[in-house]
């Protein structure tokens, strides 16, 4: 079965990728391929190959295998990081509609992804949508910071988020 070799390749990737080792990734990436032509309708084998050149610097060549996972019906959180690495991929070589669509597809599913919303943030900031770009990262740091001094302006800040343009008349 192809799950076996699959797994042992994902963990030849994860050790290419810690060490930045581009002759491993290469091997990784030239035998996910080979069990790509054995296993063409495998939406995870798919989604790793996507990952496996992304990991290389290969982004580019990385967008038809994440796309093809999806349009195979990936799932799980194969979906989630899939989506994550589709749309960042996408804004990186400036595909900002894309990568908004899909990264709204990815808060949407997984909503407690705070990576999602924050890339999503930047791809509407290059997409020019700068109030609902700085309102996503407000928010998230508002949830998710410690930080004494914003949490005793929590309240103020998060109902000025509501409305970035209000000012006084």
């Amino acid at each position: 079965m192809h799950t076996d070799a699959l797994s042992k390749l994902i963990e030849l990737r994860e050790k290419g990728r810690a060490e930045q080792d581009q002759a491993l990734l290469a091997e990784v990436r030239a035998h996910l391929l080979q069990l790509l032509s054995e296993y063409p309708d495998a939406a995870e084998i798919h989604y790793q190959t996507g990952i496996a050149h992304d990991n290389s610097g290969l982004g580019r060549e990385a967008i038809p295998y994440y796309e093809h996972a999806l349009e195979l019906g990936l799932s799980g959180p194969d979906l989630e990081r899939c989506l994550m690495g589709l749309g960042s991929t996408y804004r990186y070589w400036g595909f900002y509609d894309k990568a908004v669509e899909t990264l709204r597809r990815g808060r949407a599913e997984f909503p407690e992804n705070r990576a999602i919303q924050v890339f999503l943030a930047m791809s509407l900031y290059n997409s020019r949508q700068y109030k609902e770009s700085v309102e996503l990262l407000i928010t998230n740091l508002m949830e998710t910071t410690t930080d004494e001094k914003l949490q005793y302006f929590k309240r103020g800040i998060l109902a000025y988020n509501e409305d970035l343009d209000e000012r006084a008349e």
